[in-house]
């Protein structure tokens, strides 16, 4: 475990970063920061990816992760700075602020995959970190369950889109809906296969 041996060389406050819907073409990009007070307990053996467990899992996890924390937060980035920027940049952004929110400020930060430019503490980028460091594990689900909470409240206010069950990911149900519906003020205008829908009247 990558945290093991920060510790072993002197490092205490850990924090793991993670986003949630990066690729989606509806709906907020969520990213979470968490230092987890001790990474290498055993009470934390069942945290791994968000996307290797159930929604049921996630939603027990969480609490589990919350109440073992030195700290945490998670921030929603908005359609509008993802159509304005990028997603990317919003990605990027988005992971700066959530560590900029830790009330405690982290020794060491590991992000999943993008490193955090200007980041004025220790930081190491690791592709698929959500499947070696529990700390990004863990803010993983913290991402995902809150992501997946937004899409369900959205889900009431799009009733004809599907929300709750593909959270805003292109599939054959979401791609109909687009379709006969339009597209919404949700949706990422940025990406290739809403902007061609608009471009097409939709």
């Amino acid at each position: 475990m990558i945290e093991a041996k920060l510790i072993s060389t002197g490092f205490k406050n850990i924090a793991g970063v993670d986003e949630a819907g990066r690729g989606a073409c509806a709906g907020p990009l969520v990213i979470a920061a968490v230092i987890l007070d001790n990474p290498l307990s055993e009470k934390f053996v069942e945290v791994r990816d968000s996307k290797a467990l159930t929604e049921k899992q996630r939603e027990q996890l969480y609490r589990l992760i919350i109440d073992n924390s030195i700290s945490y937060a998670i921030i929603s980035v908005t359609v509008t700075e993802i159509d304005s920027g990028g997603v990317h940049r919003a990605n990027i952004e988005g992971m700066r602020r959530a560590v900029l929110g830790l009330k405690s400020k982290p020794e060491y930060v590991l992000t999943d995959g993008y490193k955090i430019a200007g980041l004025a503490i220790p930081a190491l980028a690791i592709w698929k970190g959500d499947q070696v460091a529990v700390s990004i594990s863990a803010a993983s689900i913290l991402a995902k369950v809150t992501r997946d909470r937004i899409m369900r409240g959205l889900d009431s206010e799009y009733p004809n889109y599907g929300m709750s069950s593909h959270k805003g990911y292109i599939t054959k149900k979401h791609s109909a809906a687009l379709a006969k519906f339009g597209v919404t003020e949700i949706h990422r205008k940025s990406f290739a296969n809403i902007a061609n829908l608009i471009h097409n009247g939709k």
